[in-house]
């Protein structure tokens, strides 16, 4: 699991990229996006703690918020694998699972979990991950694995 203090810089670092930076370039005034840079941060250690100790309804809602805002398209959300490396992917792999997709293939089940294909196809051999029936995992199994304790 992240550290807070990293879950929290990387909320910070992709909102501004996001959201702050465009929006500074767009008012062409840096005084007025500072003040929402100080308010990020207080709302970004706030979600955190969402995040890591928040009961699982608070997780889920905060996650999605969080996505919706900082990862809008028409299709479905499909970060790239290393993206579930990151504190943010890290939080949202183990209190949802994929916040949208009813079932993940193979390669992001084994990045979510950080292991490779072959370690999951050996996980749903065993029973230790669930199989969607369309093909796929699970992601609440794979949420459910990181959960257990090691």
């Amino acid at each position: 699991m992240p550290t807070r203090e990293a879950l929290v810089e990387q909320l910070v670092r992709t909102i501004d990229i996001r959201l702050l930076d465009p929006l500074e370039i767009l008012l062409d005034d840096d005084a007025v996006v500072s003040g929402l840079r100080t308010a990020v941060r207080v709302r970004a250690r706030a979600w955190a703690g969402r995040l890591l100790d928040g009961d699982d309804r608070e997780a889920v809602d905060t996650v999605a918020r969080i996505v919706a805002t900082l990862y809008p398209g028409d299709g479905p959300f499909e970060p790239p694998l290393d993206w579930w490396r990151t504190p943010l992917g890290q939080v949202v792999a183990r209190r949802v699972g994929h916040p949208t997709a009813p079932s993940v293939s193979y390669a992001v089940a084994g990045a979510m979990l950080g292991i490779s294909r072959q370690g999951v196809h050996d996980l749903v051999t065993r029973g230790k991950l669930v199989r969607h029936p369309d093909g796929g995992v699970l992601p609440s199994s794979i949420r459910d694995r990181l959960r257990q304790p090691r």
